[in-house]
């Protein structure tokens, strides 16, 4: 019975070394299961990995149970097989790492890339609001400057819009038509005109922007109020919390020159 007692011994240390390895991955599943409820995509890329991984170990455990040389393998080769699987598990938690890793970079570049973008609309609607093309809405006041006998003159508009823009004026418009950095004020007593269109008394002015500073712009002693008054005209300023300046200018609206006058 003595020869019998070697093959008898050499198969005990096999399946208890290859069921431990196959027992290890569940271990590592709570770890994937925690990243697939933080992150919805992670979650798609660590489980298609977490499978792969599932799917190599069964392989292995498969092969090992399979193959009739292990059941007579040394102690030192089983566990020269638990160290390649282990090296493998680790490849395979590294591919997950780096997987998590990069989608945290995309998802950090696509956060970025959203700032950017809202940011940049942002200054394209200021710009807009700016030049004259897109309509705008605010607190602001609203000013009608009254000429019964045809005395205002190009300097007391031009003042006025000065004067508005320095009291912190975001945009306006005279009559029906807007004010764009460029504007110009043109023509004759009774006859002025705005980027080449013609206005007519009483001129409305509709501006946003800070009523109470602009108010005050407009009524420091020697300013655009009394300019007025002292031309025979009248200035009626009403503040509002929501003043809408709906003109638009033309995109091919022509560049004009200031003209030079005197008061």
């Amino acid at each position: 019975m003595a020869p019998d007692q070697p093959a008898a011994q050499v198969p005990e240390p096999g399946p208890p070394a290859v069921g431990s390895s196959a027992g290890e991955p569940p271990a590592s599943t709570p770890a994937v299961g925690a990243s697939r409820r933080r992150d919805p995509l992670a979650a798609v890329l660590i489980g298609v990995l977490t499978l792969l991984l599932g799917f190599a170990f069964a392989v292995q455990v498969r092969t090992v149970g399979d193959d009739p040389q292990l059941a007579g393998a040394r102690e030192e080769d089983l566990v020269r097989i638990l160290d390649e699987l282990d090296a493998q598990e680790e490849r395979l938690r590294e591919q997950v790492a780096e997987q998590r890793s990069a989608l945290e970079q995309l998802t950090n570049s696509d956060s970025r890339a959203a700032t950017a973008l809202e940011a940049a609309r942002e200054r394209a609607q200021a710009i807009g609001i700016l030049n004259g093309t897109l309509p705008a809405q605010g607190p602001g006041l609203e000013m009608v400057i009254r000429d019964p006998d045809d005395e205002v003159r190009v300097a007391d508009l031009l003042d006025a819009i000065q004067e508005l823009r320095g009291a912190g004026a975001e945009t306006m418009q005279i009559d029906d038509v807007r004010v764009g950095v460029s504007t110009a004020v043109t023509g004759d007593p009774g006859g002025l005109m705005v980027d080449g269109r013609p206005i007519t008394a009483p001129y409305e002015i509709l501006v946003i922007g800070d009523p109470q500073n602009m108010e005050t712009a407009m009524n420091i002693p020697g300013g655009v109020v009394q300019h007025i008054n002292n031309r025979g005209g009248s200035v009626t300023i009403t503040q509002s919390e929501e003043v809408v300046v709906g003109a638009l200018r033309p995109l091919d609206t022509p560049q004009y020159a200031s003209p030079q006058t005197d008061d």
